[in-house]
């Protein structure tokens, strides 16, 4: 009777579309029991990570659910969220500290669960680093070998205030502003000072000649040779 009323190909698409909508009835039935209970499984776990002894912030801690191997990390202030189910472990570890752990208890009825995690600090021991400026061991011991010590303390004090030494930093010192400042300031102030007169020439001046006579007979104008050892 129904071959004879509809099509062929009406009556194909309504035979595939009849046990298909019976197939979306049976999982919609099942759908509400299973998201209820994902909903009640699942919630928002925040805190904060803070120090054992001081409270304060320990920033950019590693979190992470035990089991499932994913988590977060907590931010400057050391403030952290993410989600999480019942009975799961979460680990702490952060650089300077002791590892914590906290499991979330299932008498939870909120969607909600705040923590404050106390942060125990771990003292790290490493093991001693020996830097030297050679390349090889071999190529230390051979300088440490051929090194020649210093003299003693008055030794050195006596070298350091040789007056030929010092003479030669003064000079190949170079002029400071300050220096440079108090060299203008004092031509400045010799201009006014014989402003409208004619000043004086120290070729003139017999004092001048004394010290200089002076210094050339104590040979002060010899070039002298400092040998540094």
């Amino acid at each position: 009777m129904i071959d004879s009323y509809l099509p062929e190909k009406l009556y194909g698409r309504m035979k595939f579309c009849i046990p298909f909508a019976f197939l979306l009835i049976f999982l919609s039935s099942f759908a509400p029991v299973h998201a209820q209970e994902i909903d009640n499984n699942l919630l928002q776990f925040s805190g904060i990570t803070v120090t054992a002894d001081s409270l304060n912030p320990v920033s950019y801690t590693k979190i992470w659910i035990k089991s499932k191997n994913k988590g977060t990390t907590s931010d400057l202030y050391g403030y952290f969220s993410f989600v999480a189910h019942h009975h799961d472990t979460i680990l702490f570890n952060a650089l300077g500290y002791k590892p914590a752990s906290f499991v979330i208890p299932d008498s939870i009825t909120k969607n909600r669960y705040s923590l404050i995690q106390l942060m125990t600090a771990d003292t790290l021991t490493l093991s001693a680093a020996y830097i030297f400026p050679w390349p090889t061991y071999e190529d230390f011991k051979i300088a440490f070998a051929n090194l020649k010590l210093p003299e003693d303390d008055l030794e050195r004090a006596r070298k350091n205030l040789d007056p030929e030494k010092i003479r030669m930093q003064v000079d190949n010192y170079p002029m400071t502003a300050q220096m440079n400042y108090n060299n203008y300031i004092e031509n400045q102030t010799s201009k006014l000072y014989y402003f409208g007169q004619q000043q004086p020439f120290n070729i003139f001046n017999p004092f001048a000649w004394a010290q200089f006579i002076k210094a050339w007979q104590e040979g002060k104008f010899k070039r002298k040779k400092y040998d540094e050892k």
